[in-house]
């Protein structure tokens, strides 16, 4: 996955062009989080954000163009990943930093209208994998430095590892609806980790 794929909207200038992809990117989040992907127009965007309708149009182009960009946005903002030097104690932080963000009611219907889009617009998909992408690219080092530790067995694959610390609050999230808080995240953290030691996520030697 090419991580430099420049989205409609997504150069990152600074002055007067910064501050309207930052107010037109929070309305958009917004309305996404509120109504959903279908209902994203561009017009109510650049009226909200007090921002020029041409502006607006000749940026992002579509709704998928801006969203696509909102996750860039997103990508942009989170968290570094934890050092702790242990592999448990950097999963549990970032399950934690999942369950936190997933919990957060604005968050979680942004997520859930974005995967929705994803599965019938191919731009929001392709936008969302780059998102993730970034985000589990950020996290590999920690799992890189466990195999360099002997807490994990060489051929561990740093990306199977993170998607099993996240499935269960996803799954909670998008399918069972049970709560995503502390407990389930330091589950997940523990589980993944208990896997990893015994080399559940060995993809080579």
């Amino acid at each position: 996955m090419d991580y430099d794929i420049a989205w409609p909207g997504s150069i990152r200038p600074g002055g007067r062009t910064a501050r309207v992809r930052e107010s037109v990117l929070e309305v958009a989040g917004d309305l996404l989080a509120d109504r959903g992907f279908a209902h994203l127009d561009l017009t109510e965007v650049a009226t909200a954000a007090g921002v020029g309708k041409t502006t607006v149009y000749r940026r992002w182009r579509t709704p998928a163009g801006l969203v696509a960009d909102l996750l860039v946005d997103m990508a942009d903002q989170s968290l570094p990943r934890a050092d702790t030097g242990s592999l448990l104690d950097d999963l549990t932080a970032n399950a934690r930093l999942v369950a936190k963000t997933l919990a957060d009611g604005r968050q979680s219907n942004l997520f859930r209208a974005v995967i929705a889009a994803a599965t019938c617009d191919d731009v929001t998909a392709t936008a969302l994998h780059s998102f993730y992408n970034t985000r589990l690219a950020e996290w590999e080092p920690c799992v890189d430095a466990a195999i360099v530790r002997g807490e994990a067995p060489v051929g561990t694959d740093p990306r199977a590892v993170l998607s099993a610390v996240s499935a269960p609050m996803y799954y909670r999230l998008l399918a069972s609806g049970d709560p995503i808080d502390r407990d389930i995240a330091d589950r997940s953290a523990r589980a993944a980790a208990i896997a990893t030691i015994a080399g559940a996520f060995v993809t080579s030697a």
